[in-house]
């Protein structure tokens, strides 16, 4: 069994990141599923990479060169996996009037105005909260990597909980197979590793009760706006929702932090 969920849990680093994994990993449909509740353990670790990359990088040069740094490291690391799938959701919603042509332009690769203006926006948003951390505290930045990626990746997991797949047909998407198999085990164990660096954070006095049940309803509030938008316009998701789900439950408890740091 531990060699199962060990298994599992490198077959999630595989999915969301450019990490090599060993090969007697192997992969398949059915265990991506079972994969899912460590999505957002990825997440931390994730987080942790750009952490790193923060405080090193400020040891060298201004928090400004060390934050952008921080972030090249994470777009490196997952590829812009998250990034990518937050620009066609722009271009999908923001150029389709019904769902086909939503899901018709989200399965296009090029990136639209739509999407070229939200990521911009989002990468800068990113940038301005994350060096206004730092300049307060390097070590509640570093804190705050780990605590949003981890958090933000639990939130999309439970869209996939609550919401139907939008393209049950399709063959090719990437989120598909995790979306026929995730069940309560998966996004119940998911929700508990979202969940835990911000715990063990106020448990070490890092941050306050108060921000720790700020960080948790922040999140809900964006899986509640996510899951009736998409609901709405798709009747369901599709990876890409993830995507920009994460990006926007990231920003969001980037926010809070900065609040009750201020």
């Amino acid at each position: 069994m531990l060699l199962d969920e060990l298994r599992r849990a490198f077959i999630a680093l595989g999915y969301f990141t450019r990490a090599p994994i060993p090969a007697w990993v192997g992969w398949s449909d059915r265990e991506l599923d079972r994969a899912a509740r460590y999505f957002p353990l990825i997440g931390a670790v994730v987080g942790g990479v750009a952490a790193a990359a923060l405080l090193a990088g400020a040891r060298l040069w201004p928090v400004s060169i060390a934050v952008a740094l921080s972030m090249l490291c994470t777009l490196l690391f997952t590829g812009g996996f998250h990034e990518d799938g937050l620009a066609d959701s722009a271009d999908g919603f923001g150029g389709g009037a019904t769902r086909e042509r939503v899901l018709e332009i989200m399965r296009d690769s090029r990136i639209g105005s739509f999407g070229a203006i939200a990521l911009v926006l989002v990468l800068l948003t990113k940038f301005a909260a994350l060096w206004e951390i730092a300049r307060l505290s390097l070590s509640h930045a570093a804190l705050g990597l780990v605590i949003a990626h981890a958090a933000s990746r639990g939130t999309g997991l439970l869209v996939m909980a609550l919401l139907p797949y939008a393209r049950p047909d399709e063959q090719q998407a990437k989120a598909k197979p995790v979306a026929q198999g995730i069940g309560p085990r998966e996004w119940i164990t998911g929700a508990l590793f979202a969940v835990a660096p911000a715990l063990l954070a106020c448990l070490g006095g890092a941050i306050g009760g108060r921000t720790l049940l700020t960080l948790i309803a922040t999140c809900g509030v964006v899986l509640l706006a996510a899951t009736r938008y998409f609901r709405s316009r798709i009747d369901g998701y599709t990876g890409d929702c993830l995507g920009a789900t994460q990006q926007v439950a990231e920003i969001a408890i980037y926010l809070v932090l900065l609040a009750a740091l201020r």
